[in-house]
């Protein structure tokens, strides 16, 4: 449970040699842009996550900023984290590993909230928001980067609003800061209807983002979340959807990979042959993917979040790859013992000769943002199983690295299938797929066959995949 309260002057001043360093550099960033808001409350954890608390972030503090009228910046709250950096440098949370790289995770999160009028206090539900995000990067250590994108699916505040997603992006005002035990950088949270959750999957978060800056009502140039916008950016202006729409046809898509609920089944051979190693199935024990496997995968997942021009797929190897900002501080994307477990003969390259692949109905809806925002860019679109091992990455013919051919469309290497479209079967497919792009539900069970390519697609409700044995 969380406590609200303000930090002390003491702390603020007289006491500062005896504060954590990584603490202390965040806190003279802050004392920078608000000189006059010494002690600012303070969302605290009242046991910390080192001693066994549920929540990672130490600290939030919560400030209020005037705006600036003349630059169209309206007043709000700003709250900043305290706890995915590096605070203390004695390995009670995070790995000390030196000051050259980042520090911690390499980030805090902010958020700005609009100050209602008659507001004297700032609302203290973001401070939980905050943790739920830091909850998710401290049990995936999967980091966020400008630009991404989070499917929330609910109302940021739980009340009735729009607001149910978010994207990410850099706080316009705190810069990154040094500290003994690395650099911190500062990733705003930035509240978006479905809509414009949308958008940014299609093409790409920065474009959508500086959509938002460019109108008022949608957060204006320091993107201030306001909970109580019943406008998506597409309501307010309409011509901004072209503007989407021609990114999307220009430039493709820059997301390259979602987690999703997902599997795919060969149909190559009977399910009862229990010798078949090539079938994943709902309710079966996945089988678990090789390092090598994984860190292609996890590669295609990070290159998803940031702008890639170079249309391949990173050679299977088990070297680990040097990034200035690598998504995850694992060595794949389950423990670094799975290769053990897994026999040669299981990563072997395996053509198929038919396919079933089955999604729940958001993953679905991707589909065409798959097809037309990547493969017919000359790109791939990884989908990761959220339950299990299971991926499945579509290519196209100028995707190189790829193991699907044009000869052998479907390949698999374990648990990971890739497919290989070519642009015209592309073209068939997404006019056969086209009420996926409606916003309306759709009823489900849907299926799609292209029996002379021996390809199957299923949309399915959430409850295959969440009770399999159902």
């Amino acid at each position: 449970m969380d406590e609200v309260r303000p930090t002390t002057g003491a702390q603020a001043h007289g006491l500062a040699s005896i504060f954590p360093p990584g603490l202390q550099a965040i806190y003279g960033e802050c004392r920078r842009l608000y000189p006059e808001q010494a002690n600012p409350l303070q969302v605290t954890a009242i046991v910390k996550y080192w001693l066994g608390g549920p929540d990672p972030l130490d600290y939030i503090s919560m400030y209020r900023n005037i705006g600036n009228q003349p630059q169209d910046i309206q007043e709000h709250w700003h709250y900043v984290s305290f706890g995915l950096s590096d605070l203390y440098g004695d390995n009670r949370v995070h790995e000390f590993t030196g000051s050259d790289g980042p520090s911690g995770f390499g980030f805090e999160l902010t958020f700005r909230l609009k100050r209602e009028v008659g507001e004297t206090a700032p609302p203290t539900w973001p401070a939980e928001l905050m943790q739920g995000l830091a909850r998710y990067v401290f049990q995936s250590e999967n980091t966020f980067c400008s630009g991404d994108h989070v499917s929330w699916h609910s109302p940021l505040d739980n009340s009735e609003s729009r607001i149910q997603h978010m994207l990410l992006t850099e706080d316009p005002q705190i810069q990154p800061v040094q500290t003994p035990f690395g650099t911190v950088s500062f990733l705003q949270i930035v509240g978006v209807c479905t809509e414009e959750l949308q958008a940014a999957q299609q093409w790409n978060g920065q474009g959508i983002l500086e959509l938002l800056r460019s109108v008022h009502m949608a957060g204006g140039p320091w993107l201030i979340t306001d909970m109580r916008r019943g406008e998506t950016i597409f309501d307010i202006d309409p011509h901004l959807q072209e503007r989407v729409d021609q990114g999307i046809e220009t430039e493709g898509s820059n997301l390259s990979g979602v987690s999703a609920k997902c599997v795919w089944d060969d149909l190559s051979r009977p399910p009862e042959d229990e010798e078949d190693t090539r079938s994943i199935c709902i309710g079966a024990q996945p089988r678990r993917l090789s390092d090598k496997d994984t860190e292609q995968i996890r590669e295609v997942l990070r290159k998803g979040l940031e702008f890639n021009t170079k249309a391949a797929l990173p050679p299977i190897s088990t070297q680990r790859h040097g990034h200035e900002r690598p998504q995850s501080r694992k060595d794949s994307l389950e423990s670094e013992s799975s290769a053990a477990i897994v026999p040669h003969e299981l990563v072997r390259t395996r053509q198929l000769e038919s396919v079933h692949l089955k999604f729940n109905q958001e993953s679905g809806t991707l589909l065409p943002l798959c097809l037309r925002g990547r493969l017919l860019h000359g790109r791939h679109f990884t989908y990761k199983s959220i339950n299990g091992d299971t991926a499945i990455t579509f290519v196209s013919t100028g995707v190189e690295g790829a193991f699907a051919t044009e000869e052998h469309p479907y390949a698999a290497h374990g648990p990971w299938l890739q497919i290989l479209l070519t642009e015209e079967f592309v073209e068939q497919m997404l006019g056969d797929l086209q009420e996926l792009n409606t916003r309306e539900e759709t009823k489900l069970p849907k299926e799609y066959s292209w029996p002379e390519k021996k390809l199957k697609i299923s949309v399915l409700p959430d409850s295959v995949f969440d009770n399999p044995l159902q």
